[in-house]
C-alpha cells in the first residue's frame, strides 16, 4: 500500500492537530502514524491515529455503515474503505474536511473488501462477486466519481486482494471459496475450491496473463504484498480434518513464474490474517495463532513474535507496525511496544508515515 509522503505527512497531521484535543496531538511530541479500520462499543468506524505518550490514540474518525475492511491511502489525503465481504459499500473519506463520498455495488454484486488504484490515480478496481452465479468479477471504477464503467472476469472464485507486480501487471489472490447469497459468509461445498493467485493486463482490458494454483486445493489465497520481485500470499487453510488445517502452511511465494509454499517452524493454526513486506522478506500476521510470523528472503523462517490478536499490519521504512488487542508493536529492530484504545482493529491498516 502508498505510504503519504513527509511533506503531506506533516500537512495532514498539522490539520488534525487543529481537530484534535490538545492532549492528544502537540506539534512535534506527536508522529502520523496510521489509518485504520475498527469496531468499539458504538460501532464501526475508520479513522487515523497518532502516537503520543506511548500510545496511539485517535485523532480523526467516522462512522461506517458496517464493518471496514481493506483500506487505501490516496495522495490527495483521501481515505478510501471498503464493506467487508459480501459488502455493498465504497466510501471516501476526507479527515481534515469531514466530508464522505458514497458508492453502492452493483446490482447483483457484492464488494469482496479491497480497493487498488491505478498508478496513475485514475481509476480504481474492486474486487467483487455476481451473487447470481458466484463468479468473481474486477470491477473497473473512475476514481473521481467512484462510478464503475468496465467489469473483467478475475477466472475464479472469491477475488479478495489486488497488487500490482513489478511490471505493473495485475494480480488476483482468487481465494477460491464458494458461497451463496442467501448464506453471506457462509461457506459451502469446500471440496469444490479453486483458489488461484491470477495475472491480468490492466492495459488491455483485463486480458489474462497467467494463472497459478497451489498442490493443496484447501488453501485460500487471501492477501498480497510486494517484496521486489516477489510476491507474498497469506493463506487461509479451509480443511475438514481440524489438525491438518492448525498444521497447514500460511505463506506462498511467487516469483512471477512459480507458486510455491513455505512451512512454517511452529504450527501457526492455519490462517494468515494479513501480511507485509518486512526487511528483505515478509510477515504475516497470525491471529489465531497469537503473533506475528515472519520469514526472511527465499522463504527461511525468521521467528514468531507474540501479540495477542495480532492482525493487522503495514510496512514502512524497513519495519512493520502490528496491531492487536490493546496494543501495536513497531517491529524495527527489538520490538516496541504502543498502547492501542479499547478497540478491535480489522485485518488491516496502513502507515501513512515512514516513521516505526
Amino acid at each position: 500500500m502508498p505510504t503519504l509522503n513527509r511533506r503531506d505527512c506533516l500537512a495532514a497531521l498539522a490539520a488534525l492537530t487543529a481537530l484534535a484535543a490538545p492532549a492528544l496531538v502537540r506539534g512535534a511530541a506527536a508522529r502520523c502514524t496510521l489509518a485504520a479500520a475498527w469496531d468499539d462499543e458504538a460501532g464501526h468506524h475508520i479513522g487515523l491515529l497518532a502516537e503520543s505518550a506511548g500510545a496511539l490514540r485517535v485523532v480523526a474518525s467516522t462512522d461506517v455503515p458496517t464493518r471496514a475492511h481493506g483500506l487505501l491511502w490516496e495522495n490527495g489525503g483521501t481515505l478510501l474503505a471498503v464493506a467487508r465481504r459480501p459488502g455493498d459499500w465504497l466510501m471516501r473519506w476526507h479527515p481534515t474536511r469531514r466530508t464522505v463520498q458514497r458508492a453502492w455495488a452493483e446490482p447483483d454484486r457484492s464488494f469482496n473488501g479491497h480497493v487498488l488504484a491505478s498508478r496513475d490515480g485514475r481509476t480504481l478496481y474492486t474486487p467483487q462477486t455476481d451473487l447470481d452465479t458466484g463468479a468473481g468479477l474486477i470491477g473497473v471504477r473512475d476514481a473521481n466519481s467512484l462510478e464503475q464503467f468496465d467489469e473483467w472476469p478475475s477466472h475464479g472464485l472469491d477475488p479478495h486482494a489486488l497488487l500490482f507486480d513489478a511490471q505493473g501487471r495485475l494480480l488476483v489472490a482468487n481465494g477460491g471459496i464458494p458461497t451463496q447469497s442467501e448464506t453471506g459468509r457462509a461457506k459451502r461445498g469446500l471440496d469444490r475450491m479453486d483458489a488461484s493467485l491470477v495475472r491480468l493486463d490492466a492495459t488491455a482490458n483485463g486480458r489474462l496473463l497467467g494463472q497459478w494454483r497451489l498442490d493443496d486445493a484447501r488453501l485460500s489465497l487471501r492477501h498480497l504484498a510486494r517484496q521486489g520481485r516477489h510476491v507474498g500470499i497469506a493463506l487461509q487453510a479451509e480443511h475438514d480434518d481440524e489438525q491438518r488445517r492448525a498444521a497447514a502452511p500460511v505463506l506462498a511465494l511467487f516469483d512471477g513464474s512459480a507458486l510455491r509454499l513455505t512451512e512454517p517452524a511452529q504450527p501457526l493454526a492455519g490462517y494468515g490474517g494479513d501480511i507485509a513486506a518486512w526487511r528483505d522478506g515478509f510477515a504475516v500476521a497470525c491471529p489465531r495463532a497469537g503473533g506475528i510470523a515472519l520469514w526472511r528472503a527465499g522463504g527461511r523462517w525468521a521467528g514468531f513474535i507474540a501479540l495477542a490478536s495480532g492482525c493487522a499490519l503495514a510496512s514502512g521504512a524497513g519495519g512493520v507496525w502490528a496491531g492487536g488487542a490493546g496494543q501495536a508493536l513497531a517491529l524495527k529492530g527489538p520490538p516496541r511496544s504502543v498502547a492501542l484504545p479499547a478497540m478491535r482493529l480489522d485485518n488491516h491498516w496502513v502507515a501513512l508515515s515512514d516513521e516505526i
